[in-house]
């Protein structure tokens, strides 16, 4: 028997995979674990789950460039915010298979329609920074979310795995650094005024004991379906 608070966690998340179609929402600042944490879940529930990540929607580099804003990628201002808020919506009408962009971490761009969510998957996980924004087209998010959990991570850990990931994908270590600490870090404070707006605060124990469940899943079934980390 799973014990709490894992087993909490993972109940909340069963029952919103448990009949028509719901959407979860997973947010928090960069580095704190939302893909790690929305992946871990959708690996657990199977084929009951599907995630759609926010970071499908950030506008190309090329239009990046033209409005001088490329040096501050994943701005809210960066993201095709209101695409995001209407693929959400055919989501959650649930009426046909919906296409969703993916983020291609090692080519820093979004692959269009690369994600598809057959009708009969009852749970729709997104993750990303700015679900919780009430300004702007960003505002029409939270109405289409069942729920939406904030990933709290200490920032002696959250920085060091930031600057981590951004090595990982390229970056010089004075780079990653510098994009960790800037950019990532204005980013950082808008998601952390949205913390209040949230149901459900993850802590790092809960976002450990997910990934350790998620990990004995995969081991379970390494042909099964699993979710993007």
């Amino acid at each position: 028997m799973l014990s709490d608070p894992l087993g909490d966690l993972l109940g909340e998340a069963r029952q919103l995979a448990g009949g028509t179609r719901r959407i979860l929402g997973v947010t928090g600042p960069p580095g704190a674990g939302k893909s790690t944490l929305a992946g871990a879940l959708v690996t657990v529930l199977g084929e009951r789950a599907v995630l759609v990540g926010m970071d499908g929607f950030h506008l190309p580099d090329a239009e990046l460039v033209r409005l001088g804003r490329r040096d501050n990628k994943g701005a809210p201002d960066t993201f095709d915010a209101e695409a995001y808020v209407r693929v959400l919506a055919r989501l959650r009408s649930a009426t046909g298979t919906v296409h969703a962009p993916y983020f291609d971490r090692a080519a820093d761009a979004p692959v269009p329609d690369a994600t598809a969510v057959p009708v009969g998957v009852p749970l729709v996980v997104t993750e990303g920074n700015y679900l919780l924004v009430d300004e702007g087209h960003w505002a029409g998010v939270r109405p289409l979310l069942d729920a939406c959990w904030y990933v709290d991570v200490d920032d002696a850990v959250r920085l060091p795995r930031l600057v981590q990931r951004h090595q990982a994908y390229g970056k010089s270590p004075s780079d990653a650094t510098a994009w960790a600490t800037g950019s990532d870090e204005a980013n950082a404070g808008v998601v952390v005024r949205t913390r209040g707006r949230a149901d459900r605060v993850v802590t790092a124990a809960e976002l450990d004991a997910v990934v350790a469940a998620s990990a004995r899943e995969h081991a379970r079934h390494p042909g099964g379906v699993a979710g993007a980390f």
